[in-house]
This record gives C-alpha cells, sequence and structure tokens, in this order.
C-alpha cells in the first residue's frame, strides 16, 4: 500500500476536523441537542412548530457552505468512480444505515465518542467496520 502524497492533506483534514468538534460542542452547549445530520433533517419529515427555523437554518448553512467554498476558491470538479445507480443505491443504504443505529456518524461519530457513549462506540465500529469491508470487497474482490 502506498500513499497517494499528492491528496495527502492532513493539515486541511486537521481544520476540518476542529471545526466540526467546535460547532458539535457549541451546538450542544447551546441547543442541548447533539449535532446529529440525520436526526436534524430527520426532524424536519415530522417538524414540531418550535423546531422548523433552527433545522431549516442548519440544513441551509450546510448548503451554502459549498457555494461560498466555489466563489471563494473556484469551481471544482468532483472526481466520483461510480455511477448514478450505484450513488443513489448507496444514498439508500445510508439512510437505512442511519435509521437502523440510530443515527449517523455525525451523531455517533462525532458526538457520542465525545460523550462516552457505548453505543455510539459500537455504532461508530459498525459504521467503520462496514466501510472498511465494502471498499475492500469492491476493490480487491470484484475489480
Amino acid at each position: 500500500m502506498t500513499i497517494d502524497w499528492t491528496h495527502f492533506t492532513p493539515w486541511t483534514s486537521l481544520a476540518g476536523g476542529i471545526l466540526l468538534g467546535l460547532a458539535s460542542a457549541l451546538f450542544v452547549l447551546f441547543n442541548g441537542r447533539v449535532l446529529g445530520i440525520s436526526g436534524i433533517v430527520g426532524g424536519l419529515l415530522r417538524p414540531k412548530t418550535r423546531d422548523i427555523v433552527w433545522r431549516l437554518s442548519f440544513l441551509l448553512g450546510m448548503l451554502a457552505a459549498p457555494m461560498l467554498y466555489v466563489v471563494v476558491a473556484g469551481p471544482m470538479t468532483p472526481r466520483i468512480d461510480a455511477g448514478w445507480g450505484m450513488v443513489v443505491l448507496a444514498g439508500l443504504l445510508v439512510g437505512v444505515g442511519t435509521r437502523y443505529g440510530a443515527g449517523c456518524t455525525s451523531g455517533h461519530g462525532v458526538c457520542g465518542l465525545s460523550r462516552l457513549s457505548p453505543r455510539s462506540l459500537v455504532a461508530t465500529l459498525a459504521f467503520m467496520g462496514t466501510g472498511f469491508a465494502t471498499v475492500y470487497v469492491i476493490r480487491h474482490l470484484l475489480a
């Protein structure tokens, strides 16, 4: 195994991790809620009157951030090594997984682990293990 040094970005990855941790800590501090994306977006499917504004604001912020990046850094061309069918299937599987796992990687992996939640540790290990196994099967056994 070799490291792709042209795409190895430890400093930007560290900065992103710090921003995620800071955002999660501030969100729980000011809202008393865990910053789990699937829970926030899922709450819009059956919204309570007092929850709509902050959930929509959060979602709009998530959509605005990449647009702001394009304005500042210029356009980029994403590369996805899969067809639309595979991307849709992967999205559906992630959605089903977040329902069965009672949360997503941000809720369990970032917020749950920082609160030392055993349930979040098991969920995060399951997410990561399944991801590792999937990549191995697709790249090495099916290739």
